[in-house]
């Protein structure tokens, strides 16, 4: 099984014609809502995905019985969450311009619990967005651990932050955060890659690179027509993460995560278009041919 450790929010999607800028505004042409947290996206990936997944979050007292509770018992999450009463699950508000740039406010409401609870041992752990300290004590705990530090990379002091890459076996991030984390740490890409076992980079509609073992390889990005990029980055690791637990090299784990991130673009809402395995599988042999043999 599969833990993924991190927030639930619900988001709150917003299109503008243009992100504004500092001292400026702009008017909204467009407001959804759906289901959300990077965590949780994740965790929802995995489990259309046809894998055992466990989510260790943090909900308000608005979400038991809620669509969103319905909706992950329906794809058989298994739910380990810190609920806090009188507060709200977290929120995103999301804000997103003709060209695709975009900008994110998060509300952490219930997640805010996460400082004050036990972190559990995982085997096979996934650490997204959540609070620092508990990510640094669930990496400590793991046998197996990999870590994105998404949009909450500015929490993290670079001492919690070593101690998060000392402990991983994977380390995924986009440009921006590998950047920020050279940056915290004081040191060159090459020596961050360097320190941890695996790293995969993704670039949006560059591709991604993979790193391991000295080497370094670039993994397309698939291209289709793009609605919304919010969640494309936890649906390539659900895809990524899936994919290695059922057994396939690395480089073929990329090629699936980069599949899976093409269906949530797709649509608006970062768990409205995931596929399952076998949709995955029809459009990874569109792209890539027949993936390879997977180690046994």
């Amino acid at each position: 099984m599969i833990s993924v450790v991190g927030h639930t929010a619900i988001d709150h999607i917003f299109r503008v014609p243009k992100l504004p800028g500092r001292h400026n505004s702009t008017y909204i042409t467009g407001h959804e809502v759906y289901f959300g947290g990077g965590a949780a996206n994740i965790a929802a990936g995995i489990a259309m995905l046809g894998e055992r997944c466990q989510l260790v979050s943090a909900v308000g007292g608005d979400f038991p019985g809620s669509d969103y509770d319905r909706w992950m018992q329906g794809l058989k999450i298994v739910q380990d969450f810190i609920r806090v009463e009188d507060a709200r699950t977290a929120t995103a508000y999301v804000f997103t311009d003709d060209d695709g740039d975009q900008e994110t406010f998060f509300e952490w409401g219930a997640s805010v619990a996460f400082s004050g609870a036990e972190a559990p041992a995982l085997d096979f752990v996934h650490m997204a967005t959540a609070d620092p300290d508990f990510n640094v004590r669930v990496a400590e705990k793991s046998t197996f651990a990999s870590f994105d530090p998404g949009q909450d990379l500015l929490r993290y002091t670079s001492d919690e932050l070593e101690i998060i890459l000392a402990n991983i076996d994977i380390l995924f991030s986009n440009n921006h955060e590998m950047d920020r984390m050279c940056d915290m740490l004081g040191l060159e890409r090459t020596a961050l890659v360097a320190s941890v076992p695996m790293t995969i980079t993704t670039r949006g509609a560059e591709g991604s690179i993979l790193c391991m073992d000295g080497e370094e390889y670039h993994i397309p990005a698939v291209r289709v027509d793009a609605a919304d990029p919010t969640g494309a980055g936890d649906g390539y690791r659900a895809g990524f993460l899936t994919a290695f637990q059922k057994g396939y090299t690395p480089l073929e784990c990329c090629r699936i995560g980069a599949v899976v991130s093409s269906f949530v673009v797709e649509q608006p809402g970062p768990q409205a278009n995931l596929p399952d395995w076998e949709r995955m599988l029809a459009r990874y042999r569109k792209f890539f041919g027949e993936p390879r043999e997977i180690i046994v």
